[in-house]
């Protein structure tokens, strides 16, 4: 690949940053160093557990609330216990506030201990706790809105992640993401931003351009350290 100009390119509209598209990723990548799942402690396979803990987390990322404390709302209810959907749904609701609590998601912690509590509920009844059996949904987006405490948000956080281990969703690259590849004048195509990474770095490369979406001195440092070489 060519590097780019410091100018805007006319065919694309987009403006270019003076560094190549993969000097830009491994820049992101530096300081994403781990997925928003990896943080969380979750080692995602396709097995039950660890869905289900990566619906958790879709959950709470989800909300109005920083990602950092997201992430340690998710370790403090998995540290308590409350790792399969089986489990969150035996807890008591206190239970489940206490932790959120703990992990600093207090602002929404009673409304959400509610929202965790139903939604495993709904994944025992209709998924016999193993959400792999999501897949098998005529539009496993829509299911997933059926979820409480999951909203169009959520369903692209959850998918956004597992698209390592379910290869059907891949490359997923949501609204969000695309407004991070945007800011670092990167292409706003998913097929175009997953050959710039190996298959399994997709969902580290996804929540890297969350984060610069979110965080423009981030996108700006990743800019200047692509161009830097």
């Amino acid at each position: 690949m060519t590097a780019k100009t410091a100018k805007t390119d006319g065919k694309s509209g987009r403006k270019t940053t003076g560094a190549t598209d993969e000097a830009v990723v491994r820049a992101l990548l530096d300081r994403q160093r781990r997925a928003y799942t990896a943080q969380a402690g979750i080692r995602l396979r396709n097995t039950p557990a660890p869905l289900y803990q990566t619906l958790v987390l879709a959950t709470l990322l989800s909300a109005r609330i920083q990602a950092d404390i997201a992430v340690a709302a998710a370790k403090a209810l998995f540290d308590a216990g409350m790792r399969t959907p089986r489990s969150m749904a035996d807890a008591s609701w206190q239970q489940r506030v206490d932790a959120l609590g703990e992990g600093g998601y207090r602002r929404y912690d009673e409304r959400t201990s509610t929202m965790l509590g139903k939604g495993a509920e709904l994944v025992l009844e209709r998924y016999d706790g193993d959400l792999r059996r999501l897949r098998e949904e005529a539009d496993p987006k829509k299911a997933l809105l059926d979820i409480p405490g999951i909203g169009p948000t959520g369903a692209d956080i959850f998918l956004r992640d597992v698209q390592g281990v379910w290869p059907e969703f891949a490359p997923y690259i949501d609204r969000k993401a695309l407004d991070g590849a945007r800011r670092l004048g990167l292409p706003a195509s998913p097929e175009k931003l997953s050959g710039l990474v190996p298959d399994r770095e997709m969902p580290r490369l996804a929540d890297g351009l969350v984060h610069a979406a979110l965080d423009k001195p981030l996108a700006d440092e990743v800019r200047a350290a692509a161009k830097a070489g």
